[in-house]
């Protein structure tokens, strides 16, 4: 997988579920809605009534305070945006414009590289961002 690909549709699936519940989002739906019409026009109406229930899910999520649900709408549209991008890598251009109309310090996607050894019974904990150890 490529690793750019990868850091924009972990980027844009982050700024999707934070967009959920703002002004903006209209324009983000309308514009992955686009990408989608782009690539697999069959796949648009679909993708645009998904978003419509992602965004539903998500303020359901946030005003009962649970987190849990916000990230997995965020996964999961990164696993989808990661898919669309890997299929489709000339929309790659795309996606990062909208990304920055809709959220300017989104925009900058760092590349992350994380190499680890271990031995005998060591543990290795790595993370591109936000990492929880224990229990929840």
């Amino acid at each position: 997988m490529d690793p750019e690909i990868a850091a924009l549709a972990g980027t844009a699936g982050t700024t999707l579920v934070t967009l959920l519940a703002t002004d903006t989002w209209h324009s983000v739906r309308d514009g992955l809605v686009t990408l989608w019409q782009r690539a697999r026009p069959d796949r648009a109406p679909a993708v645009a009534a998904e978003l419509d229930a992602a965004r539903a899910e998500v303020l359901t999520a946030q005003a009962i305070g649970d987190r849990d649900t916000e990230a997995e709408v965020g996964a999961e549209w990164q696993g989808r945006i990661r898919r669309l991008l890997s299929a489709h890598p000339e929309l790659v251009d795309d996606l990062r414009t909208l990304l920055n109309e809709v959220a300017p310090d989104s925009a900058a996607v760092p590349v992350v590289t994380q190499h680890a050894t271990a031995s005998g019974q060591a543990r290795v904990y790595q993370a591109g961002r936000d990492m929880r150890l224990g229990p929840q």
